[in-house]
């Protein structure tokens, strides 16, 4: 680019400033549709990005990387027995297999008792996987292997059946059987979710999962959480599993079920993905409307200024000099609507975060994007203008003067 294409096109950017500041109140109203416009695609953008990521954390804070199995068998057997339980252990990529019992029954002590509350039994994987113990020690597989009498229970329970004393080492009855309290629970997720909803805590008291089975009267397991050494290698690994429950169940199919969090995590992700383009779609809609705002701003000053570009012509300016100015000024228009539009989707989305309680991330994408597209709608929008004022005959431009 040679010094005079240089000095012309810093002529046309002082130009199309100066027209722009002294027709502030057209330009802002003009603006007005692409500041909407890329407010709302980075807004949109921003909050369900940060809300999808909110959401990624609290499904892998339960155990996204996961595999859950609910075999409920067949009419000739029920469940899975220690030898399928072990199959399932050595395939590569199984860090460990933690059965899953669930039962309701009644705990008491000497001060108290309860009803309904939540038995489980787990093994020593499931404590190593999840940090859910608050004090004392969790059950371990000395205690899995010789059915020990031992439990840990949550602070619904210590506060009803051990208020004011410390439960560890103090003996519980389950179903009329004697545990020894060994630790106490932490609070969880599903604890967090029952108490918003205003439901009643019974408790949860966590066993041996070979107790549990005792205590239910069971010899198999129809559900069990299978814990993934590498969870990039979940799909392959979940292969392997169903391969060895067809097996196990002689290949009958609705034997079994494998569910994985990450699956349901992924599926999350494609439909918000195609909802955020949805939206940011509808939303660009604003961005058409401002760019035909501009286009009828800049038809109106090629209308105004007739006589400069007759003068401009006449002292010698190209017709690519004169589309250039006006494709200049719309895009100049264009740009100062993005940036301030982008501040304003920021501090929207911000706000929005805030009160939805969602981790904020400012989404550098979503802002480029909107800047881009209100540049792009400067220039598609301002090329029609800009080429009338370029093909405007000079001596008709000065007949007007």
């Amino acid at each position: 680019m040679g010094i005079s294409s240089l000095y012309m096109l810093r002529e046309n950017i002082s130009m199309s400033l100066s027209n722009i500041i002294n027709n502030r109140l057209r330009a802002f109203l003009t603006t007005l549709g692409i500041m909407i416009g890329v407010t709302a695609i980075i807004a949109l953008i921003t909050i369900v990005q940060s809300v999808t990521t909110e959401m990624t954390e609290q499904f892998t804070a339960l155990g996204a990387s996961n595999v859950n199995i609910n075999a409920s068998g067949t009419a000739l057997k029920r469940g899975l027995n220690p030898s399928d339980m072990q199959t399932l252990l050595n395939i590569e990529n199984v860090a460990g297999i933690s059965p899953n019992i669930s039962l309701t029954l009644t705990v008491a002590t000497e001060t108290g008792w309860e009803e309904e509350a939540t038995v489980e039994g787990r093994n020593e994987h499931y404590f190593a996987s999840e940090n859910v113990v608050e004090r004392g020690r969790a059950i371990n597989p000395i205690d899995t292997e010789s059915i020990n009498r031992v439990c840990l229970i949550d602070k619904t329970l210590m506060k009803s059946l051990f208020y004011g004393i410390d439960p560890l080492g103090k003996q519980i009855s389950i179903s009329g059987i004697s545990h020894t309290v060994i630790g106490v629970l932490a609070s969880s997720n599903m604890d967090l979710m029952r108490q918003a909803q205003g439901g009643r805590d019974n408790g949860r008291i966590i066993v041996p999962y070979t107790d549990a089975m005792k205590l239910s009267g069971t010899q198999n397991i129809t559900s069990m959480v299978v814990y993934l050494k590498d969870s990039s290698l979940a799909e392959e690994t979940i292969k392997k599993l169903e391969h060895a429950l067809d097996t196990a169940f002689n290949f009958k199919e609705n034997s079994y079920f494998v569910f994985n969090m990450q699956s349901l995590v992924d599926t999350m992700n494609t439909v918000l993905d195609m909802m955020t383009a949805l939206l940011a779609g509808i939303a660009s809609i604003s961005l058409v409307v401002g760019g035909i705002g501009i286009m009828n701003m800049m038809l109106v000053s090629v209308t105004e200024r007739t006589s400069e570009i007759g003068l401009r012509k006449a002292l010698g300016a190209q017709p690519k000099h004169i589309q250039g100015q006006f494709l200049i000024e719309s895009f100049i228009l264009s740009v100062i609507g993005g940036i301030i539009g982008a501040f304003l989707g920021v501090g929207l989305s911000a706000l929005f975060c805030n009160i939805m309680d969602a981790k904020f991330t400012i989404s550098w994408s979503a802002i480029s994007l909107g800047v881009f597209f209100s540049a792009a709608v400067g220039i598609v929008f301002g090329w029609a203008p800009a080429r009338r004022a370029s093909n405007l005959n000079p001596i008709d431009a000065l007949r007007s003067m």
